[in-house]
Formats: structure tokens, C-alpha cells, sequence
């Protein structure tokens, strides 16, 4: 298990070191910045390493992966150029292993399955379309899940990724019938009053750039009537 560390920029810090740091997103959190101008994780990240080690200049920070805005969990971030050429490869080569959990309102059709789609892009609208069969500029995209606890009005489901394509587990949850719960963009049928949705990044098991050991993290859910009955 990870220990938290609590700071004034209000980041949750589950792991730092020399070379990385892994924090969990809260939801609305921008990774990198976009067109929204909004401030995002990694300059807050950045502002957070400067005040601690009192850094004169530039902080580097390097961006390895990204979550979605509405989406919370967990984001690791790279302090040095060889930590994030070596992240880059290895989540290049899917030798990272993220689970993640999602609140579905409708039961899915088995308790557990492999959901394999070709995810087709539509950057007009910034969503992803998935279909049975491969379709032109299509790329294939692979993910297992397990309902690991029936709720009173929901389905709680424990997600295994296999690829890492653009709004995956929503499009493919979409796909079967099962829309994760405030997700308006896919389906679902009213928002969240945060915005976000009940999709989590709850594990990542990885290989540590530098010393080669392999850290596991768990990031904490949000704090909401559904999460905490998890």
C-alpha cells in the first residue's frame, strides 16, 4: 500500500522519489494543458516539487501517461529525462500493469468476459466509437473485467487493460450495453454533481525506472455514498 502525503498545493502523493512521482487525480484535474488554458496536474506537480526542495528555476516533470478529466486514480509522473525515456518504453511495450474500477448502472451480460472492439476516433466530438469488426482507421483495443460487487442500483467492476487507446474503457463498456454511471459523453443518462465519472485508475504495478524494482500503488476512491460502499 502506498502512503499519502498531504501538502498545501493539496496533491495526493503516493510515491516519490528521485526519479518519479505518483500522485492521484481528483476529478476535473487536466493532466497536461489543453485549449481550456485551465491549470494543469503537472504544473501543480511542478509547484509542489519546487516548494518542497526549495528548486531555483525550471522543474522538470515529465508527462508518461494521462487519465481523462473526469476520471480519478493514478498518474505517475517522470523528475529526470532517463526516468521518463525508460516509462515511455516500458508503458510503450505494456509492461505496466493498470487496473482500474467503474460503476455501471446495468448489469453486464456475463460476470466476467474480454471485451475486444476496434475503437474508431472521432476528433470532432473528441469520442470514441467502438465496433464488432474492424472498420477503416479503426485500431484494435482489448480489456477484461470481472463484477466484483453487486450494489443496491449499481454494478461495481474491476478492469484490466490489455491496450491503451483513446477513452477505452468507456467506449467499450458503452458497447455492451453498460455506460459508467455521470458519463453523459457515452450514454449515461444524467452527470455527476462534480462532473466526473464513477471510472477510477485503482492500481499500477510497474517496473521502476532506475532501480528496476517493481512498486505496486493503490490509490484511494473518492469520497461519495458509492465509492465508500467499495
Amino acid at each position: 500500500m502506498s502512503k499519502v502525503v498531504s501538502n498545501k498545493n493539496n496533491l495526493q502523493v503516493l510515491h516519490e522519489d528521485n526519479h518519479i512521482i505518483v500522485v492521484n487525480k481528483r476529478v476535473g484535474d487536466i493532466v497536461q494543458g489543453d485549449k481550456t488554458g485551465d491549470k494543469p496536474l503537472s504544473e501543480v506537480v511542478k509547484e509542489y516539487i519546487k516548494d518542497k526542495y526549495n528548486k531555483p528555476g525550471e522543474v522538470f516533470l515529465g508527462v508518461v501517461h494521462r487519465l481523462d478529466r473526469p476520471t480519478t486514480g493514478i498518474i505517475i509522473f517522470a523528475k529526470t529525462s532517463k526516468a521518463l525515456t525508460r516509462l515511455n518504453e516500458s508503458f510503450k511495450n505494456r509492461e505496466t500493469k493498470k487496473m482500474y474500477w467503474a460503476i455501471v448502472k446495468n448489469q453486464p451480460p456475463k460476470e466476467k468476459d474480454i471485451l475486444v472492439h476496434f475503437l474508431k476516433r472521432n476528433p470532432k466530438n473528441n469520442t470514441s466509437k467502438a465496433h464488432t469488426k474492424e472498420v477503416p482507421e479503426s485500431k484494435k483495443a482489448s480489456l477484461d473485467y470481472t463484477v466484483f460487487k453487486k450494489l443496491d442500483n449499481y454494478f461495481a467492476l474491476e478492469i484490466n487493460l490489455h491496450t491503451g487507446r483513446h477513452h477505452q474503457i468507456r467506449a467499450q463498456l458503452t458497447a455492451i450495453g453498460c455506460p459508467i454511471k455521470g458519463d453523459l459523453k457515452y450514454g449515461f443518462d444524467r452527470s455527476n454533481k462534480d462532473g466526473g465519472i464513477h471510472l477510477h485508475a485503482r492500481t499500477l504495478e510497474f517496473i521502476h525506472p532506475v532501480t528496476k524494482e517493481i512498486i505496486k500503488l493503490t490509490a484511494s476512491t473518492p469520497t461519495d455514498p458509492i465509492w465508500n460502499n467499495l
